[in-house]
């Protein structure tokens, strides 16, 4: 926002997300939606961070389940320059930020 940003957000009802998603040099992907966006709405060489979280069947799995994000990784990762996968991704900085809040608050108390 310092830099001269526009942050622009898109929802699942977002008339014309594709064209507003590929315009794009950062994308935040929060939909609760699997695989919703696609190869083609990503700008290449743009960063994507997948914070979705969503299981899917795979019957083939140990345990007929496997987690994806709201990013088809397969396909973004062709065209992004770097993008978080899902699970590994942003789950752990969560983690982290979460215990580190977590002991703040213990020292102030």
């Amino acid at each position: 926002m310092h830099r001269d940003a526009t942050v622009t957000i898109v929802h699942s009802k977002t008339a014309n997300k594709e064209q507003v998603v590929s315009a794009a040099d950062i994308v935040v992907a929060a939909v609760g939606r699997a695989h919703m966006v696609k190869k083609e709405w990503i700008k290449p060489g743009a960063i994507v961070i997948d914070v979705g979280i969503n299981s899917v069947d795979a019957p083939n799995t140990k345990r007929g389940y496997k987690l994806v994000g709201d990013v088809d990784y397969e396909g973004a990762k062709e065209v992004a320059g770097k993008i978080t996968p899902v699970p590994g991704g942003v789950g752990p900085m969560t983690i982290a930020m979460l215990l580190r809040n977590t002991m703040n608050s213990c020292k102030r108390s």
